[in-house]
């Protein structure tokens, strides 16, 4: 059975470019036989047989392995954190036009909430997000930017009345919103880091990650930051050799990049 599932890695880094044995094992394998549990399948040859030649599962299992969990305003605090300090420290070290990267963005709820954010020091025209993600699914639906309740609950009251609007049991973000960003497809294991940002956010998604790939992406984001810039990470995350990388960590998730 092991060597199925090292067969299946193989497979799975051929077809879509996403390296399994940088995730933790065990964690990606109850994910993936459930997966194949679902569809009846038995074992990892025939479901790699199956993904070479059905698009819908195929398109199926790259959505679900890339955990693909996000809300607006995660981690209110931090958020405010963002707002009062970070931003304005930002526009006092490189002005009015920040270059900003949302990595590993999912469905949009992120970058659109740097736009909000943004915008309460910003004029909409000056603000750009960069955002990624490995799965062209969750970019399309980041495009349309129509989420449920749930995930707009953090949103402050103000921003969800000017720049959301109610449609049915979902909101729609405000193409005004929607124009600010600007999304691409990006592999963090295994494509080339952008450079000479000012702000990277990166937020629950290296938690799946083995330490030496974090390790791998945290020198990577390092790289991809201008001097005095910084990298934003999840509650659930911290860097832990950030001295050794070259970070000065500024706040519980906030490390910068000394100038």
């Amino acid at each position: 059975m092991l060597y199925d599932y090292e067969y299946f890695k193989k497979e799975v880094f051929a077809l879509t470019g996403i390296d399994l044995s940088s995730y933790h094992e065990s964690q990606m394998k109850r994910r993936i036989d459930t997966l194949i549990g679902k569809h009846k399948i038995t074992g990892y040859d025939r479901y790699a047989q199956l993904l070479r030649t059905d698009r819908e599962r195929f398109e199926e299992f790259v959505n679900y392995l890339t955990i693909n969990v996000s809300e607006f305003y995660r981690d209110p605090e931090q958020w405010r954190v963002m707002e009062r300090e970070i931003i304005p420290e930002l526009i006092g070290k490189f002005g009015k036009n920040l270059r900003v990267w949302s990595a590993a963005c999912s469905t949009g709820e992120e970058p659109y909430s740097l736009v909000m954010a943004l915008s309460r020091h910003l004029p909409l025209g000056c603000i750009k997000v960069y955002a990624t993600d490995i799965d062209r699914q969750v970019i399309e639906k980041a495009k349309i930017g129509l989420y449920s309740e749930k995930s707009v609950l953090s949103v402050p009251e103000e921003l969800k009345r000017r720049y959301f609007r109610k449609s049915g049991a979902f909101y729609q973000i405000s193409d005004e919103i929607k124009s600010r960003v600007e999304f691409g497809r990006h592999n963090l294991l295994r494509d080339t880091y952008p450079g000479n940002y000012n702000l990277i956010v990166c937020r629950n998604v290296l938690i799946y990650f083995t330490e030496e790939a974090k390790d791998r992406v945290y020198r990577k984001f390092y790289q991809s930051l201008a001097a005095g810039g910084i990298l934003f990470i999840g509650s659930a995350e911290q860097v832990m050799n950030h001295k050794a990388i070259g970070y000065v960590k500024k706040k519980s998730l906030y490390y910068e990049k000394p100038a």
